[in-house]
């Protein structure tokens, strides 16, 4: 990963972060910890990281505010989330049924649960990373960090 080609701060817009359970709230914690220790972003055709991203929601859609070092903005992009609503809200459940069994089911379900909530997980990776492909270069670990934080900013807990 080049020094450049990362984000060095990542904040949420707290307008559009939504009330989240405990585990949501974890979840997003982790999140931005794992994603400010490594990442792997860069904004195509620029050259001005490390980076500076602020992420939040607007209108149903995913905004990412992107500045350099000195906080001059280099692109404020707008995603629509038509392609990951279904994966937040099915993603939002299996995390939901996971925490659940981890009370008291049999470790063979909560296997299952967990190998499910790391599928769904990897597909919305994938479907991250498409959907910003035209401004922005992330890797699958980057993207995989990058969708809880759209699940924390879209998820209702």
């Amino acid at each position: 990963m080049s020094e450049r080609n990362r984000l060095f701060e990542i904040n949420l817009d707290e307008a559009s972060v939504a009330p989240a359970s405990a585990n949501v709230e974890h979840d997003r914690r982790i999140a931005l910890f794992d994603l400010k220790e490594s990442n792997s972003f860069a904004v195509q055709g620029e050259d001005r990281g490390p980076y500076v991203l602020l992420l939040g929601m607007s209108e149903g859609r995913l905004v990412l505010d992107v500045s350099d070092e000195a906080r001059d903005r280099i692109i404020l992009h707008q995603a629509p989330l038509g392609a990951l609503r279904k994966i937040v809200k099915d993603y939002a459940l299996i995390c939901e049924s996971y925490n659940a069994a981890i009370r008291d089911a049999p470790p063979s379900r909560i296997e299952a649960l967990d190998m499910g909530r790391r599928g769904l997980h990897n597909e919305a990776a994938e479907v991250l990373q498409e959907l910003l492909s035209s401004h922005f270069t992330i890797d699958n670990e980057t993207a995989r960090r990058l969708f809880t934080l759209v699940c924390a900013l879209h998820v209702r807990g």
